[in-house]
């Protein structure tokens, strides 16, 4: 087979909701890489979110911040973060809006002052919802094992903010007050959201896959992608094969070429195979 980009989501497709990773899934991302192939991370999270447990079995690059990111072989190609100036006005928005919330940049996750407390029950039901064993249990600090607390929240490093939605008018409210900025919504559809985030607008997945593959001297017409949710879709719709995992939402199966298995089924091996990546 030609030598092939590989671009894969982690959550739910990598590894499964509790964090880990298939050992059939790791064997087939090392298998795919000794035949040539180029195995990129491509993820809405952000470089400081990429726990070591993630490199130790090797990937070649990374797509982050659902494409403000781009790194290949330890080498930035592309970085697109929020201007300071918006920033800095993000925060004091937040703060005085009395919404907790934490700032996502390549250097580190750091959380506002009460977020901790403000964030259990939110991340308990958004775990819950994608059917994590121990969700009620759940703390911020271990779903964020590597949250800065106290930290400085004027940064001029900042990729995204996340925050805690009391209702969906604070959505609309940040959404119009900071409209250069791209306004979106995760842990749920509609007012049923638990978080909205800030981000630079005019990202594009797309652009980002563009960027990495003509680096790496690769045709788009040698990609694949890997993933489960409706923010994968993108991915797919770049990519020449897009594959959706048997635990991805009914948007990402529909808008595959094909569904693997469930990524604690051997979905991502499976997957792998089937496009000639590797071989049984």
């Amino acid at each position: 087979m030609e030598r092939t980009a590989v671009f894969l989501d982690i959550d739910g497709t990598l590894c499964n909701y509790n964090g880990e990773v298939p050992p059939s899934a790791g064997d087939a991302v090392r298998a795919a890489r000794k035949a040539g192939h180029v195995v990129v991370l491509c993820t809405g999270r952000f470089r400081a979110e990429i726990y070591p447990e993630l490199w130790e079995f090797g990937v070649d690059g990374l797509i982050d911040g659902n494409g403000s990111y781009v790194e290949l072989n330890e080498k930035v190609l592309l970085h697109q973060p929020i201007p300071e100036t918006e920033a800095h006005a993000i925060a004091d928005w937040l703060h005085e809006r009395g919404l907790e919330f934490f700032l996502e940049s390549n250097n580190g996750l750091f959380a506002s002052e009460h977020f901790e407390t403000a964030g259990e029950p939110v991340i308990r039901q958004y775990s819950a919802g994608k059917g994590v064993e121990n969700a009620a249990t759940q703390t911020v600090r271990e779903v964020f094992p590597h949250m800065i607390f106290g930290g400085n929240l004027h940064r001029d490093d900042l990729n995204k903010v996340s925050f805690i939605l009391n209702n969906y008018q604070d959505f609309l409210d940040a959404a119009a007050a900071f409209p250069a900025l791209k306004a979106g919504t995760w842990g749920g559809k509609g007012e049923h959201a638990l978080f909205g985030d800030l981000g630079v607008a005019g990202i594009s997945i797309a652009t980002a896959m563009q960027v990495l593959v003509e680096h790496a001297g690769i045709s788009a017409e040698h990609t694949v992608a890997l993933g489960d949710a409706k923010v994968d879709i993108p991915m797919f719709e770049f990519a020449r094969a897009g594959v959706a995992m048997g635990n991805a939402g009914e948007e990402a199966k529909a808008a595959a070429d094909f569904v693997t298995d469930d990524v604690d089924e051997h979905g991502l091996a499976h997957a792998f195979t089937r496009l000639g990546l590797i071989t049984k």
